[in-house]
């Protein structure tokens, strides 16, 4: 579904993306790992067409989309849920909702934005609970489940993740993967980046660990899981020993 080839992008001199290739498969979850500073969200921004890139190549559903506005980019099919939820924080829930079908035509807006916001607050049943109040009176995890829900009402193929466990308690941090889970199991295509290696992979199909601006590693969320170099980076373990 999604397809980059050799990408490049620059913070002005600074090279922040590195020759990246990455596949997200239709149907799976992908996920990006890494530490902070490692350009996952940078990446997901030149995917979004929320910064340039310099060199290289990002194809979906087989169009050449590199560069193109981040308006275009949501009428084609991908949303994306920023780092730190960025939801308008004086509007209410439902407002917040129905600003995310923004892009949708009149016809299909008329027709279908109200069936739409009762499939969101199936998935969320909090957001309906709440679809009055304002949305910066809600908490971290009802906001970060307003920004997904935001992401969901313009309809996409592929939905763009950033880091949606960051700064939640992790009761908070399971109800939202489970969320996520169910997303999938409705069909929905996922590229997520998480800081969490352990909690990104066992939901994944398949992983990539950016470091320094590139992707140092990549393989199915079981081999990921498997590697010693991830367990001891990333999940806390300690390597083997030649004894063992």
């Amino acid at each position: 579904m999604l397809e980059v080839k050799n990408l490049s992008a620059f913070y002005g001199n600074i090279e922040a993306l590195r020759a990246i290739d990455l596949w997200a498969r239709a149907g799976r979850i992908t996920t990006i790992i890494g530490a902070n500073g490692a350009g996952k969200t940078t990446l997901l921004r030149a995917i979004s067409g929320l910064i340039p890139t310099r060199y290289g190549e990002i194809r979906y559903v087989g169009q050449d989309i590199t560069n193109l506005e981040a308006h275009r980019i949501v009428k084609m099919g991908i949303s994306h849920v920023p780092e730190g939820r960025q939801v308008f924080s004086i509007m209410s829930v439902e407002e917040n909702l129905e600003l995310g079908a923004y892009s949708r035509s009149r016809r299909s807006r008329r027709g279908g934005i109200r069936e739409d916001l009762a499939f969101v607050y199936e998935v969320f049943p909090v957001l309906g609970e709440r679809k009055g109040q304002s949305a910066g009176t809600l908490s971290g995890g009802e906001q970060q489940m307003l920004a997904m829900g935001r992401a969901l009402m313009a309809k996409p193929r592929l939905l763009l993740l950033d880091e949606p466990s960051m700064g939640l308690a992790p009761l908070v941090i399971r109800d939202i993967f489970t969320c996520l889970k169910r997303l999938h199991d409705e069909g929905l295509t996922i590229l997520l980046v998480e800081q969490d290696a352990q909690i990104a992979l066992s939901v994944s199909d398949y992983g990539y660990v950016m470091r320094a601006g590139k992707v140092r590693l990549e393989g199915s969320a079981g081999e990921l899981m498997d590697s010693d170099e991830i367990k001891s980076i990333y999940l806390g373990e300690e390597p083997p020993t030649e004894e063992d």
